[in-house]
């Protein structure tokens, strides 16, 4: 199949295209710099900076959006809030204009979105059914599933992922925790009862691919691992692993005084369950922290 993919040089996108093209798909990416996706994704990738790029009747048969600026790489301000709208509901309406204006339509649209939109869930299990706490988190993601589900109205099947924290072996959330652990720093955030609903990057990239060769499957999927834990069991287990002490706690008050608004996201957490894609056949590899943490760390 063609594949279309936007935020194809993230984390993510990455692994995607490296993983479509060896099972002989094309894979499309668009990207502000074409010597960047050739560097992540390999110089077999079609790399276009303006969808005007892709020639009116050639076929794209699943796109897979993924653009957005990274979350939690900056305070919440109102000017880093535009930029975080733009880089995701931004894109994705005009996703939605260019398929609108197509005669041959993609097939599929499979966006991402993240477990951000329950808000905080405390200790409560939820699944793709559950409600939201509304904070900003929520309202962000709200959004940008919104726009992506206009797709429907044209005739395209979507499909959102709400991504959990992902477990990679050089990139992504884990890579800024190793250096205290490392250092023997390391420990809970707050009281370490806030779940991390965390997913193994292959299992994310392996998600993605199977909903776009899944016709029937629409609606929200959890992109999260089945056993999803607590702050404090995180703590201790990657602890363990490294063979290092996992005791200094961070206070709620030092990383709401640090972080402002954007402290929601270590304080809170979801005890996500990924329901919707194990009751449509997704297997994933890996299912428990433990073993997730062996095959990153090794």
């Amino acid at each position: 199949m063609n594949y279309l993919i936007t935020g194809g040089t993230g984390l993510i996108g990455t692994r995607l295209c490296q993983k479509l093209q060896a099972a002989g798909h094309t894979v499309i990416v668009l990207s502000r710099s074409r010597d960047k996706v050739h560097r992540r994704c390999g110089l077999s990738a079609v790399a276009i900076t303006s969808l005007d790029e892709i020639g009116h009747h050639e076929q794209v048969d699943v796109i897979i959006n993924l653009a957005g600026a990274p979350i939690a790489d900056a305070r919440w301000s109102e000017r880093r809030k535009q930029i975080l709208e733009q880089s995701r509901i931004g894109i994705t309406e005009q996703l939605v204009s260019w398929i609108a204006k197509r005669d041959k339509k993609p097939l599929t649209l499979i966006s991402g979105s993240a477990v951000g939109w329950y808000g905080d869930q405390q200790d409560k299990l939820i699944n793709e059914q559950s409600s939201f706490n509304d904070e900003y988190a929520h309202q962000l993601c709200e959004r940008w599933e919104q726009a992506a589900l206009k797709a429907k109205d044209l005739g395209v099947r979507v499909c959102i992922v709400r991504t959990g924290l992902v477990l990679a072996p050089d990139d992504g959330f884990l890579q800024r925790l190793l250096l205290p652990f490392k250092l023997g720093l390391g420990g809970p955030v707050s009281d370490g009862q806030q779940y991390m609903p965390w997913i193994h990057l292959e299992d994310i990239a392996n998600l993605f691919i199977f909903l776009s060769k899944q016709p029937q499957a629409e609606g929200v999927f959890n992109g999260t691992a089945p056993m999803p834990v607590n702050n404090a069991e995180f703590s201790r287990t990657l602890a363990q692993k490294l063979h290092r002490p996992a005791f200094m706690m961070v206070p709620a008050c030092v990383l709401k005084l640090a972080l402002g608004e954007m402290s929601q996201l270590l304080l809170g957490g979801q005890r996500a369950q990924p329901e919707k894609a194990r009751a449509a056949g997704f297997q994933f590899e890996y299912t428990d922290l433990k073993s997730a943490l062996d095959n990153v760390l090794q």
